[in-house]
């Protein structure tokens, strides 16, 4: 084929392209034209003949602070809105325990709400040793913390590959001199306990029967896996920053 042609078959691509790229656009614009539109004021009427009683939100909201262990702010709630929380608020004082760094006292007090909650969950309780042993060190009780490491946790890390990787992890830490800069620093911050306080927490609402994960954020995906779906059928005031609840207009 000489240079005509190829200059033939490139116009014919180009022309077979831009049928192509015509007839998809008019396919979206079919599409969105048979999208229907409703406007902000049919939006929030129709969100206003909603029926939502104030006791299922007062619910929600206390659900919400006892799974995440607002232990004051579910107190204030109570007191506020006559909703009486589903579990014994001083239990959930426990995770504050291991916040505050105090995990002796935590363990004591998770024993005595249920002595089988830390047998029947080797997982939390090595957890709970690793913070005390982090603690050592966050102490410079070097000493210390060798001899805990080697009598408390390290038996558990014979008998657990997991546990012993995040022993020696612990450990590790003694090896710097500036734990700040470490690359394993991490262990030393607030969110490590933040996290051994959340598995306390959803222990204590396990071992007495209640849900250990909120409700709201599941309520969330839901709502924005039902966003994603209308979106296919119509266009309306859209609800994309969830911290403000702020409703967008619709798109014409």
């Amino acid at each position: 084929m000489g240079d005509a042609g190829h200059i033939l078959g490139i116009k014919v691509l180009r022309n077979r392209a831009k049928r192509m790229l015509c007839l998809s656009q008019e396919s979206y614009i079919e599409t969105a034209l048979l999208k229907k539109v409703i406007t902000r004021e049919e939006w929030e009427k129709k969100l206003n003949s909603v029926t939502t009683r104030i006791k299922d939100m007062n619910k929600l909201v206390m659900n919400f602070l006892v799974t995440q262990g607002y232990v004051e702010v579910a107190e204030r709630f109570q007191l506020e809105s006559w909703r009486i929380a589903d579990i014994e608020l001083a239990t959930i004082t426990d995770r504050m325990a291991v916040q505050s760094g105090n995990v002796e006292d935590a363990i004591a007090k998770v024993n005595d709400l249920n002595p089988e909650t830390l047998d029947t969950n080797p997982q939390l309780f090595f957890h709970l040793q690793q913070q005390r042993l982090i603690q050592l060190i966050r102490d410079a009780k070097i000493e210390e913390a060798l001899q805990f490491a080697q009598e408390q946790l390290a038996p558990r890390g014979e008998e657990n590959q997991c546990f012993l990787q995040e022993l020696e992890r612990t450990v590790a830490l003694l090896a710097f001199e500036d734990v700040s800069n470490c690359p394993i620093g991490e262990l030393l911050d607030i969110s490590q306990r933040l996290k051994t306080a959340s598995e306390v927490n959803a222990a204590i609402l396990t071992s007495q029967c209640h849900e250990k994960d909120p409700k709201l954020p599941s309520l969330m995906k839901m709502l924005m896996g039902a966003q994603n779906q209308l979106d296919e059928k119509a266009s309306y005031p859209r609800l994309n920053d969830i911290s403000t609840a702020t409703l967008e207009d619709p798109s014409l």
